[in-house]
């Protein structure tokens, strides 16, 4: 019974409860729900869908920028970020069929938002998509090391023969 009660008191701690957890660690604590969060670089951080818990969280650290890589209504979204005050542009990245032409409006969107203050957030539904593009920008554009941005895309997923094929043709386009 004792080990039982120490364990309770030890999961109370830890808990996101109203009004005991500072407005800091309260959004650490969403971060930490949010599918595949990955930060980037300082200025850059890519995830699966945020709800507007997320997106409170995400704008609480800093992000006021956000690319959605989704396709298909984002009606919603583009309301939800606009009544916030981020900064939003969709790049609709069809899931079998990545382009060269959105991986420039991908290009010209980071490079848009990094004239702003704030960090740029890249998202799909589960960061697959946003993973690539952020290994991609990386490499390509900030002349990271590849083996360091590709960790952080292995973390997320293993590419698959159509994203593999992508990821070659950018970099024959850019590097």
């Amino acid at each position: 019974m004792k080990l039982l009660s120490t364990a309770m008191f030890i999961s109370l701690l830890f808990m996101p409860t109203s009004g005991w957890a500072t407005p800091m660690e309260d959004s650490l604590l969403r971060l930490k729900t949010l599918n595949n969060y990955q930060i980037n670089t300082p200025v850059m951080v890519s995830s699966g869908l945020p709800n507007r818990g997320h997106f409170e969280a995400l704008k609480s650290n800093g992000v006021t920028n956000v690319i959605d890589l989704l396709p298909g209504d984002r009606r919603e979204e583009i309301s939800l970020v606009k009544e916030m005050g981020l900064n939003y542009k969709n790049i609709e990245v069809q899931w079998g069929n990545p382009t060269l032409e959105n991986f420039d409006d991908y290009v010209a969107a980071m490079q848009r938002f990094e004239s702003e203050d704030g960090m740029t957030l890249t998202h799909c539904q589960l960061n697959w998509r946003g993973a690539v593009f952020t290994y991609l920008y990386r490499i390509t554009q900030l002349r990271e090391a590849e083996h360091i941005a590709r960790q952080d895309m292995d973390a997320i997923w293993k590419a698959n023969e159509v994203w593999l094929k992508f990821i070659e043709e950018v970099k024959n386009k850019y590097l």
